[in-house]
Protein backbone atom coordinates (compact mmCIF):
# COMPACT_ATOMS: atom_id res chain seq x y z
CA UNK A 1 0.00 0.00 0.00
CA UNK A 2 1.29 3.44 -0.96
CA UNK A 3 2.24 5.94 1.73
CA UNK A 4 0.14 8.58 3.03
CA UNK A 5 0.35 12.31 3.00
CA UNK A 6 -1.60 15.20 5.39
CA UNK A 7 -4.75 16.46 4.19
CA UNK A 8 -6.36 19.59 6.84
CA UNK A 9 -4.95 17.05 10.21
CA UNK A 10 -6.13 13.79 8.46
CA UNK A 11 -3.83 11.20 6.58
CA UNK A 12 -4.99 10.24 2.85
CA UNK A 13 -3.29 8.05 0.23
CA UNK A 14 -0.34 9.42 -1.52
CA UNK A 15 -2.07 7.71 -4.77
CA UNK A 16 -5.48 7.76 -5.28
CA UNK A 17 -7.32 6.27 -8.60
CA UNK A 18 -9.47 8.65 -11.01
CA UNK A 19 -12.52 7.26 -12.31
CA UNK A 20 -12.63 9.82 -15.27
CA UNK A 21 -12.90 7.51 -18.26
CA UNK A 22 -16.72 8.22 -19.68
CA UNK A 23 -15.28 9.24 -23.11
CA UNK A 24 -13.72 5.70 -23.33
CA UNK A 25 -14.84 3.64 -20.92
CA UNK A 26 -18.78 2.66 -19.89
CA UNK A 27 -19.86 2.69 -16.50
CA UNK A 28 -19.60 -1.11 -15.84
CA UNK A 29 -16.01 -0.68 -17.14
CA UNK A 30 -14.87 1.68 -14.64
CA UNK A 31 -16.54 0.48 -11.52
CA UNK A 32 -14.86 -2.93 -12.02
CA UNK A 33 -11.31 -1.44 -12.11
CA UNK A 34 -12.42 0.44 -9.30
CA UNK A 35 -13.11 -3.26 -7.60
CA UNK A 36 -9.66 -4.65 -9.00
CA UNK A 37 -7.38 -1.15 -7.65
CA UNK A 38 -9.27 -1.58 -3.96
CA UNK A 39 -8.40 -5.52 -4.99
CA UNK A 40 -4.90 -4.58 -5.49
CA UNK A 41 -4.42 -2.17 -2.91
CA UNK A 42 -5.55 1.36 -3.95
CA UNK A 43 -7.26 3.41 -0.92
CA UNK A 44 -8.40 6.68 -2.13
CA UNK A 45 -11.13 7.21 -5.38
CA UNK A 46 -11.66 10.11 -6.99
CA UNK A 47 -14.87 10.50 -8.62
CA UNK A 48 -17.32 12.99 -9.62
CA UNK A 49 -21.09 13.56 -10.49
CA UNK A 50 -20.22 14.86 -13.86
CA UNK A 51 -18.70 11.17 -14.81
CA UNK A 52 -21.82 9.98 -14.71
CA UNK A 53 -20.40 6.85 -12.92
CA UNK A 54 -21.17 7.04 -9.34
CA UNK A 55 -23.70 4.64 -8.81
CA UNK A 56 -21.60 1.43 -10.67
CA UNK A 57 -18.45 2.50 -8.62
CA UNK A 58 -20.94 2.84 -5.41
CA UNK A 59 -21.70 -0.79 -6.06
CA UNK A 60 -18.30 -2.03 -6.94
CA UNK A 61 -16.70 0.05 -3.81
CA UNK A 62 -19.63 -1.87 -1.38
CA UNK A 63 -18.75 -4.96 -3.12
CA UNK A 64 -14.97 -4.63 -2.56
CA UNK A 65 -15.43 -3.53 1.24
CA UNK A 66 -17.53 -6.78 1.62
CA UNK A 67 -15.13 -8.99 -0.10
CA UNK A 68 -11.43 -7.50 0.99
CA UNK A 69 -13.01 -6.90 4.52
CA UNK A 70 -12.42 -3.61 5.02
CA UNK A 71 -13.49 -0.89 7.03
CA UNK A 72 -15.28 2.52 5.45
CA UNK A 73 -12.98 4.56 7.82
CA UNK A 74 -10.28 2.54 5.45
CA UNK A 75 -10.69 3.69 2.61
CA UNK A 76 -10.75 7.69 1.04
CA UNK A 77 -13.62 8.54 -1.60
CA UNK A 78 -14.23 11.79 -3.12
CA UNK A 79 -16.69 13.33 -5.18
CA UNK A 80 -17.22 16.60 -7.43
CA UNK A 81 -19.74 19.65 -7.60
CA UNK A 82 -20.61 20.12 -11.51
CA UNK A 83 -21.00 23.26 -13.06
CA UNK A 84 -24.75 22.87 -13.40
CA UNK A 85 -25.53 22.81 -9.33
CA UNK A 86 -23.54 25.98 -8.57
CA UNK A 87 -26.94 27.50 -7.08
CA UNK A 88 -27.12 26.56 -2.80
CA UNK A 89 -29.57 24.48 -3.06
CA UNK A 90 -28.14 22.44 -5.82
CA UNK A 91 -24.88 22.45 -4.45
CA UNK A 92 -26.18 20.59 -1.23
CA UNK A 93 -28.63 18.18 -3.66
CA UNK A 94 -25.68 17.04 -5.72
CA UNK A 95 -23.39 15.88 -2.93
CA UNK A 96 -26.74 14.08 -1.78
CA UNK A 97 -26.92 12.68 -4.94
CA UNK A 98 -23.54 11.07 -5.04
CA UNK A 99 -23.51 10.05 -1.56
CA UNK A 100 -26.71 7.96 -2.46
CA UNK A 101 -24.94 6.75 -5.68
CA UNK A 102 -21.95 5.87 -3.98
CA UNK A 103 -23.61 3.77 -1.22
CA UNK A 104 -22.02 6.26 1.71
CA UNK A 105 -22.82 8.51 4.86
CA UNK A 106 -20.08 10.68 4.33
CA UNK A 107 -17.29 11.65 1.78
CA UNK A 108 -14.29 12.64 2.48
CA UNK A 109 -13.64 15.34 0.67
CA UNK A 110 -15.92 16.95 -2.21
CA UNK A 111 -14.38 20.00 -4.43
CA UNK A 112 -16.01 22.37 -6.46
CA UNK A 113 -15.11 21.06 -10.03
CA UNK A 114 -14.98 24.38 -11.88
CA UNK A 115 -14.96 27.48 -10.49
CA UNK A 116 -17.40 28.69 -13.54
CA UNK A 117 -21.42 28.13 -14.02
CA UNK A 118 -21.03 26.90 -17.39
CA UNK A 119 -22.53 23.96 -18.35
CA UNK A 120 -22.22 21.96 -21.08
CA UNK A 121 -23.44 18.47 -22.59
CA UNK A 122 -21.54 15.67 -22.44
CA UNK A 123 -19.11 15.20 -25.90
CA UNK A 124 -19.87 18.30 -27.01
CA UNK A 125 -17.22 19.42 -29.61
CA UNK A 126 -14.58 22.36 -28.15
CA UNK A 127 -15.97 24.91 -29.76
CA UNK A 128 -19.57 24.74 -28.09
CA UNK A 129 -20.13 27.46 -25.81
CA UNK A 130 -22.75 27.42 -22.96
CA UNK A 131 -25.34 30.80 -24.44
CA UNK A 132 -25.31 31.28 -20.51
CA UNK A 133 -21.57 31.44 -19.43
CA UNK A 134 -19.97 33.80 -17.36
CA UNK A 135 -17.15 34.93 -15.94
CA UNK A 136 -15.86 33.71 -12.53
CA UNK A 137 -18.57 35.28 -9.91
CA UNK A 138 -16.50 35.51 -6.65
CA UNK A 139 -19.72 35.70 -4.89
CA UNK A 140 -21.47 33.50 -6.42
CA UNK A 141 -18.59 30.66 -5.93
CA UNK A 142 -18.89 31.70 -1.98
CA UNK A 143 -22.05 31.22 -2.52
CA UNK A 144 -21.78 27.63 -3.12
CA UNK A 145 -18.87 27.02 -0.87
CA UNK A 146 -21.33 28.08 2.25
CA UNK A 147 -23.26 25.55 1.28
CA UNK A 148 -20.90 23.14 1.16
CA UNK A 149 -19.67 23.94 4.70
CA UNK A 150 -23.15 23.69 6.36
CA UNK A 151 -22.19 20.00 4.66
CA UNK A 152 -19.20 20.26 6.46
CA UNK A 153 -21.06 21.16 9.87
CA UNK A 154 -23.76 18.25 9.42
CA UNK A 155 -20.56 15.75 9.07
CA UNK A 156 -21.48 14.34 5.65
CA UNK A 157 -18.64 16.17 4.01
CA UNK A 158 -14.94 15.66 5.79
CA UNK A 159 -12.59 17.87 4.04
CA UNK A 160 -13.42 20.83 1.18
CA UNK A 161 -11.79 21.58 -2.09
CA UNK A 162 -11.39 23.79 -4.94
CA UNK A 163 -10.28 22.65 -8.20
CA UNK A 164 -8.75 24.25 -11.71
CA UNK A 165 -8.75 27.82 -9.80
CA UNK A 166 -5.43 30.26 -9.91
CA UNK A 167 -3.94 31.88 -7.84
CA UNK A 168 -5.79 34.95 -7.77
CA UNK A 169 -9.30 33.22 -7.41
CA UNK A 170 -8.01 31.15 -4.37
CA UNK A 171 -6.36 33.92 -2.33
CA UNK A 172 -10.15 35.87 -2.30
CA UNK A 173 -11.61 32.72 -1.84
CA UNK A 174 -9.07 32.11 1.44
CA UNK A 175 -10.19 35.13 2.15
CA UNK A 176 -13.72 34.82 2.80
CA UNK A 177 -14.08 30.99 3.18
CA UNK A 178 -15.33 30.16 7.24
CA UNK A 179 -13.74 26.48 6.07
CA UNK A 180 -10.97 26.83 4.24
CA UNK A 181 -9.73 24.38 1.06
CA UNK A 182 -7.58 21.29 2.46
CA UNK A 183 -7.41 20.41 -1.47
CA UNK A 184 -6.76 21.56 -4.54
CA UNK A 185 -7.39 19.29 -7.62
CA UNK A 186 -5.52 20.94 -10.72
CA UNK A 187 -3.49 19.88 -13.78
CA UNK A 188 -0.25 18.60 -12.78
CA UNK A 189 2.45 16.15 -14.57
CA UNK A 190 5.95 16.66 -16.29
CA UNK A 191 5.23 18.90 -18.39
CA UNK A 192 2.89 21.14 -16.74
CA UNK A 193 4.36 21.47 -13.18
CA UNK A 194 2.43 24.53 -12.17
CA UNK A 195 5.26 25.60 -9.56
CA UNK A 196 3.95 28.70 -8.51
CA UNK A 197 0.56 27.47 -8.03
CA UNK A 198 1.94 23.95 -6.37
CA UNK A 199 4.32 26.19 -3.67
CA UNK A 200 1.46 28.76 -3.27
CA UNK A 201 -0.98 25.40 -1.94
CA UNK A 202 1.75 23.75 0.11
CA UNK A 203 2.47 27.43 1.96
CA UNK A 204 -1.35 27.57 2.31
CA UNK A 205 -1.56 23.98 4.25
CA UNK A 206 -3.62 23.18 0.60
CA UNK A 207 -2.45 19.78 -0.55
CA UNK A 208 -2.19 19.81 -4.24
CA UNK A 209 -4.58 16.82 -6.01
CA UNK A 210 -2.88 16.03 -9.91
CA UNK A 211 -4.98 15.29 -12.50
CA UNK A 212 -3.67 14.18 -15.70
CA UNK A 213 -0.44 12.84 -13.96
CA UNK A 214 0.84 10.56 -16.63
CA UNK A 215 0.08 14.21 -19.16
CA UNK A 216 -3.34 12.32 -20.29
CA UNK A 217 -2.80 10.16 -23.24
CA UNK A 218 -6.24 9.12 -23.53
CA UNK A 219 -7.52 12.93 -23.18
CA UNK A 220 -10.35 13.17 -25.23
CA UNK A 221 -9.89 14.29 -28.69
CA UNK A 222 -11.39 17.97 -28.43
CA UNK A 223 -8.21 18.54 -25.54
CA UNK A 224 -5.69 17.97 -28.18
CA UNK A 225 -4.03 20.41 -30.02
CA UNK A 226 -1.05 20.15 -32.36
CA UNK A 227 1.73 22.06 -29.91
CA UNK A 228 0.86 19.19 -26.87
CA UNK A 229 4.16 17.51 -25.23
CA UNK A 230 3.97 13.94 -24.56
CA UNK A 231 5.56 14.04 -21.10
CA UNK A 232 6.24 10.27 -20.91
CA UNK A 233 8.68 11.30 -24.04
CA UNK A 234 10.51 14.14 -22.25
CA UNK A 235 14.03 13.50 -21.57
CA UNK A 236 14.25 14.09 -18.97
CA UNK A 237 11.43 11.32 -17.69
CA UNK A 238 13.50 8.96 -20.07
CA UNK A 239 16.38 9.26 -18.85
CA UNK A 240 15.57 8.58 -15.13
CA UNK A 241 13.20 5.36 -16.55
CA UNK A 242 16.65 3.95 -17.75
CA UNK A 243 18.82 4.75 -15.15
CA UNK A 244 16.30 3.41 -12.63
CA UNK A 245 14.52 0.34 -14.98
CA UNK A 246 11.26 2.13 -15.04
CA UNK A 247 8.73 2.66 -17.25
CA UNK A 248 8.40 6.25 -18.03
CA UNK A 249 4.68 6.55 -16.33
CA UNK A 250 6.28 4.94 -13.59
CA UNK A 251 8.60 8.00 -13.07
CA UNK A 252 5.74 10.35 -13.81
CA UNK A 253 4.26 8.84 -10.49
CA UNK A 254 7.00 8.40 -8.51
CA UNK A 255 8.10 12.26 -9.48
CA UNK A 256 4.27 13.30 -8.25
CA UNK A 257 4.72 11.48 -4.92
CA UNK A 258 7.88 12.65 -4.30
CA UNK A 259 7.13 16.53 -4.96
CA UNK A 260 3.96 16.22 -2.01
CA UNK A 261 1.06 15.91 -4.38
CA UNK A 262 -1.24 13.35 -4.35
CA UNK A 263 -1.28 11.77 -8.02
CA UNK A 264 -4.88 10.03 -9.13
CA UNK A 265 -3.97 7.90 -12.13
CA UNK A 266 -6.82 6.29 -14.18
CA UNK A 267 -6.42 2.69 -15.49
CA UNK A 268 -8.95 0.14 -16.51
CA UNK A 269 -6.06 -2.89 -16.58
CA UNK A 270 -4.85 -4.68 -13.39
CA UNK A 271 -1.13 -4.86 -14.51
CA UNK A 272 -0.86 -0.78 -14.72
CA UNK A 273 -3.20 -0.67 -11.26
CA UNK A 274 -0.64 -2.17 -9.96
CA UNK A 275 2.51 -0.93 -11.53
CA UNK A 276 1.12 2.99 -10.56
CA UNK A 277 0.74 2.21 -7.48
CA UNK A 278 3.98 0.19 -6.53
CA UNK A 279 5.77 3.87 -8.05
CA UNK A 280 4.18 5.14 -5.51
CA UNK A 281 5.14 3.07 -2.85
CA UNK A 282 8.77 3.31 -3.94
CA UNK A 283 12.11 4.93 -3.23
CA UNK A 284 11.30 8.44 -3.89
CA UNK A 285 13.12 10.59 -6.17
CA UNK A 286 16.30 12.08 -4.97
CA UNK A 287 16.96 15.81 -4.77
CA UNK A 288 18.92 15.93 -7.80
CA UNK A 289 16.38 13.93 -9.55
CA UNK A 290 13.71 16.24 -8.72
CA UNK A 291 15.85 19.26 -10.05
CA UNK A 292 16.57 17.03 -13.64
CA UNK A 293 12.73 16.56 -13.56
CA UNK A 294 12.05 20.24 -12.96
CA UNK A 295 13.46 20.89 -16.46
CA UNK A 296 10.85 18.98 -18.00
CA UNK A 297 8.42 21.79 -17.29
CA UNK A 298 7.11 23.16 -20.74
CA UNK A 299 4.33 24.82 -19.27
CA UNK A 300 2.05 22.55 -21.30
CA UNK A 301 -1.58 22.82 -19.97
CA UNK A 302 -3.24 20.22 -21.95
CA UNK A 303 -7.09 20.50 -20.17
CA UNK A 304 -7.58 24.37 -21.33
CA UNK A 305 -11.19 24.71 -20.59
CA UNK A 306 -12.27 25.98 -23.92
CA UNK A 307 -15.95 25.12 -23.49
CA UNK A 308 -16.46 27.28 -20.38
CA UNK A 309 -15.75 30.35 -21.64
CA UNK A 310 -18.17 32.58 -22.04
CA UNK A 311 -19.37 35.09 -24.54
CA UNK A 312 -16.94 38.16 -25.22
CA UNK A 313 -14.17 36.29 -23.92
CA UNK A 314 -10.89 35.93 -25.56
CA UNK A 315 -9.14 32.91 -25.67
CA UNK A 316 -8.85 30.07 -23.16
CA UNK A 317 -6.31 31.92 -21.22
CA UNK A 318 -8.80 34.20 -19.56
CA UNK A 319 -10.19 30.89 -17.36
CA UNK A 320 -6.72 30.93 -16.23
CA UNK A 321 -5.57 34.33 -14.71
CA UNK A 322 -2.69 34.63 -16.54
CA UNK A 323 -1.85 38.22 -16.37
CA UNK A 324 -2.60 37.78 -12.18
CA UNK A 325 -6.04 39.45 -13.05
CA UNK A 326 -9.46 37.92 -13.09
CA UNK A 327 -11.32 38.82 -16.01
CA UNK A 328 -14.68 39.12 -16.85
CA UNK A 329 -17.28 42.34 -16.25
CA UNK A 330 -19.76 43.29 -14.15
CA UNK A 331 -17.11 44.45 -10.88
CA UNK A 332 -15.26 40.85 -11.78
CA UNK A 333 -12.72 41.57 -13.81
CA UNK A 334 -10.49 42.35 -10.21
CA UNK A 335 -6.97 41.65 -9.25
CA UNK A 336 -5.31 39.89 -7.30
CA UNK A 337 -5.35 40.43 -3.83
CA UNK A 338 -2.02 41.47 -1.80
Amino acid sequence: MAATVEVGGDMFPAIGMGTFGSDRYGAAEVAAAVRTAIGVGYRLIDCASVYGNEAAVGEAIAGALDEFGLRRDELTVMSKVWNDAHAPADAVASVRRSLADLRLGYLDAVFVHWPFPNHHAPGVDVGARDPHATPYSHDGFMAVWRALEDLVDEGVIRHLGVSNVTIPKLRRILADARIRPSLNEMELHPGFQQPELFEFCLAEGIRPVGYSPLGSPSRPERDRTPDDVVDLELPPVLAIAQRRGLHPAQVALTWAVSRGQIPIPFSVKEEQLRANLEAASGDPLTAAELLELATADRDNRLIKGQVFLWEGAGDWRDLWDVDGIIPGWGGYGTPAID
